[in-house]
């Protein structure tokens, strides 16, 4: 026997909480997203986040039929390598991608803000821009309140935080779930593409993502984002006309200014970078990454040359501590409000929207009367929690994402840099080996724990 459906409070219009609403309002669930900035235009940057296929999994599920034709007409072209080049811009490895024509199990080149503005469509009368939420209160009766910084509160049946790793709710639920300084510290950079910039940059790295293995500690990762737009948000010329279609319609064309860049993100353990880095903007975080990068490649040091200074950004990077299980109530968490990860493979945000998936499904099961709303948010956090924390592990264990990897060490950092090389090397050399390379790239799903 069905129940009524509760009202369900998101803090938060990241990616899970904001597909996480999408999936809820199919189902017939009362949603509501109170989000800190100000508007849609607010937040993120346009750099890459590969959606693999738990995160499209998630999004085909959760979102309308013809929002993910629209999230798929906006994805960026998908890569056809994966590369590892020194920073001399020599190649030591390269693996050809297979390309698929089908829409979830592949790769999908997205850049961030772009994502936003496809899951925010079709949520105005949902998601409540500068609200910041400050702490919340759960009452005798079953029912939560959020209060926000600016005097205002909202009340539901369940209160999910989507609101990052600095999540003022897990701050109070759970004040011992802490995050950590991973140890090293990310610059991240755009740069506009034109004929000028594309010619630095050797075609097989343009058309594939380019991981770069410098000397001294100094790692970065290179991707050409090219999408079905141009610089005036007209549709190019040889664009399906079923996607063009899709994108002439979709408002978030018009909320967004990405265009054609190239992603180059370089990084190392925080003790190369200097003490005020994170408090630097602008060209002076250029400077910083074209200082640390003084030995590489004239072009590439050219693209930082050009890169958007409204783009630079440093991002210290930051793990989750695991957390020991926990009594369900009227509120749960999802993505980088509990399981912060380091970056890489996109493997945050796909993990969030798989949170999002599984939690819509648990509170369907509750509307529908196969279980209680406190026995729905149990079963999410107990599957949820153990592959969340899996994830962090895994990604904290990448190369080069620990300050504490071998890399950036003094004598020994010579070796693993050489070491990691010659990995590629032979496993791009080797037929049976760089086929499991690939298939791992295309299979990786997080999804077998």
């Amino acid at each position: 026997m069905s129940v009524a459906p509760p009202h369900v409070l998101i803090i938060g219009a990241g990616t899970g909480g904001l597909c996480l609403a999408h999936g809820l309002r199919r189902a017939g669930i009362s949603v509501a997203v109170y989000e800190r900035h100000r508007d849609r235009t607010e937040g993120l940057l346009g750099y890459r986040v590969g959606i693999g296929p738990t995160g499209s999994r998630a999004l085909r599920e959760c979102l309308p039929p013809e929002l993910f034709a629209t999230f798929l007409a906006t994805c960026a072209r998908p890569p056809h390598y994966f590369n590892v080049v020194t920073q001399g811009l020599r190649q030591t490895a390269s693996f050809a991608l297979r390309p698929s024509a089908d829409p979830v199990h592949t790769e999908h080149s997205v850049a961030r803000m772009v994502l936003r503005q496809v899951l925010l469509t079709g949520l105005d009368d949902v998601v409540h821009f500068d609200k910041t939420c400050t702490r919340y209160e759960q009452r005798d009766d079953g029912t939560v309140t959020a209060y926000f910084a600016d005097g205002t509160s909202a009340s539901g049946d369940l209160l999910v935080a989507a609101d990052g790793t600095h999540s003022a709710v897990r701050r109070q639920y759970l004040p011992h779930a802490v995050t950590r300084d991973a140890g090293t510290i990310n610059i991240a950079t755009r740069i506009p593409l034109t004929a000028h910039t594309r010619s630095l940059v050797p075609e097989r790295v343009r058309q594939g993502i380019s991981l770069i293995f410098g000397v001294g500690g100094m790692m970065g990762v290179l991707h050409v984002m090219e999408f079905k737009w141009d610089a005036q948000r007209a549709i190019k010329h040889g664009v399906a006309d079923a996607d063009a279609a899709l994108l002439r319609e979709w408002p978030g064309l018009s909320h967004d200014t990405t265009t054609d860049n190239i992603n180059l993100i370089i990084w190392s353990t925080a003790r190369r970078f200097p003490p005020d880095v994170m408090e630097r903007r602008g060209e002076d975080v250029l400077r910083v990454a074209r200082d640390l990068t003084s030995n590489w490649h004239s072009n590439l040091r050219e693209l930082l040359t050009r890169a958007d200074p409204g783009s630079a950004l440093p991002i210290k990077v930051s793990t989750s501590e695991p957390v020991p299980p926990w009594k369900s109530s009227t509120v749960t968490m999802l993505g980088d409000a509990i399981h912060t990860m380091t970056p890489g493979r996109g493997v945050g945000a796909n993990t969030a929207l798989r949170d999002a998936r599984l939690l819509c499904a648990q509170l369907s099961r509750a509307v529908a009367g196969d279980k209680t709303l406190l026995q729905a948010v149990a079963d999410y956090e107990a599957a949820m929690v153990p592959y969340g924390f899996a994830r962090v592990a895994e990604s904290l264990n990448r190369s080069g994402t620990s300050g504490d990897d071998r890399m950036y060490r003094p004598v020994v950092g010579r070796l693993a840099l050489a070491g990691a090389r010659g990995y590629f090397g032979v496993t791009s050399r080797v037929p049976r080996l760089r086929r499991r390379f690939v298939d791992d790239f295309h299979t990786y799903e997080g999804d077998q724990d």
